[in-house]
């Protein structure tokens, strides 16, 4: 992963990878997408539940989590790492997520580097730039906010820094960056938006009249295919759809694709961001016994123009969307009426 894709050949996919995150939404598509392409793909599980979910798929299990020793024998015999696991809960920042997603990513690239892995892609977001201002045409170039949105994007862009250091171990490691991941089998994004619609919560903010990229799910693995077998170790990448769109076109889109009516309620985004700045003090003053409905965290990235730039992904990778936003759109309308 040392040179950019356009100066040499690539080298070939790797037959046998370490995936964790395998039984979450990126995750099965993951193992989708490699196990088609000849893979063998060895998934991390916690449960019995996820164990059957990744051997359905056609991964092999090996039991544990973040944080076992065993991961080590996890991974030998294996040429490539991606690290999917993440708690990308939006609430108030929290120990849990910081496990997870700091000290996890820690100890799975300590992992890697000991069970002699030389090439993983790390999975971020663009979350990790996010303060609740608008971002607009985002570039890897970007530095981290002084003040991140909330404990989802600060524990992200440590995790972003703690994979990265893993290439002073001997691992090629590189950072892929999705914004809005969407399409088939969503178990995140999709739900919430049906169950505020179907519960009668759903409201625009300011209209929805701002911007978004947003990420296909085979766009997604798409990308991570090619950061894996084309990307420059320890450079980031923004993967995304060919072009941004209206935040309210794209979410009306998606919401009519399952049959729903899009509502017309609107909040201001002064108001919203007033209740969610209230909600945390309060949840700060309880100690996390209460749960806010809204935060900072949960609006950074739905309430402002957030795009990102996918020019060096295009330029370095010879990464182009692989699924269009349309046959996106087509393909959820027909597993709805199907």
């Amino acid at each position: 992963m040392q040179t950019p894709a356009s100066e040499n050949a690539d080298p070939p996919l790797p037959a046998r990878l370490f995936l964790t995150g395998g039984s979450g939404y990126v995750g099965r598509n993951l193992i989708r997408h490699f196990t088609a392409r000849g893979a063998e793909v060895i998934a991390l599980v916690r449960t019995d539940g996820a164990r059957r979910i990744v051997e359905s798929l056609g991964a092999i299990p090996f039991g544990g989590d973040l944080h076992s020793e065993q991961l080590v024998a996890g991974m030998e015999g294996c040429q490539a790492l991606i690290h999917a696991a993440a708690d990308t809960d939006h609430g108030p920042a929290s120990a849990v997520q910081r496990r997870t997603n700091v000290d996890g990513t820690r100890n799975v690239f300590v992992a890697a580097a000991k069970a002699g892995i030389r090439r993983a892609v790390h999975l971020s977001s663009e979350s990790v730039l996010l303060d609740g201002h608008p971002l607009v045409d985002a570039n890897e170039r970007m530095l981290y906010p002084d003040r991140p949105a909330g404990g989802y994007s600060a524990t992200k862009a440590e995790a972003e820094r703690i994979a990265l250091s893993a290439v002073s171990k001997g691992v090629e490691v590189c950072v892929v960056r999705p914004r809005f991941v969407w399409g088939r089998d969503d178990t995140t994004a999709l739900p919430q938006l049906l169950e505020a619609v179907d519960s009668g919560r759903f409201a625009w903010i300011d209209g929805g009249r701002y911007a978004t990229s947003s990420t296909h799910i085979a766009n997604l693995a798409h990308g991570i295919e090619r950061a894996l077998v084309a990307g420059t170790s320890g450079e980031i990448y923004f993967i995304a759809d060919a072009d941004s769109i209206e935040f309210r076109s794209f979410i009306s889109a998606l919401l009519q694709s399952q049959g729903r009516l899009v509502p017309d309620k609107n909040v201001p985004r002064w108001l919203v961001f007033a209740i969610a700045a209230v909600c945390e003090r309060i949840a700060a003053v309880t100690g996390g016994r209460w749960r806010p409905p809204v935060t900072l965290q949960s609006l950074a990235p739905s309430a402002v123009t957030v795009t990102v730039d996918i020019a060096k992904a295009r330029r370095d990778l010879g990464y182009e969307p692989a699924i269009s936003r349309e046959e996106g759109l087509a393909e959820l309308q027909a597993l709805h009426d199907a």
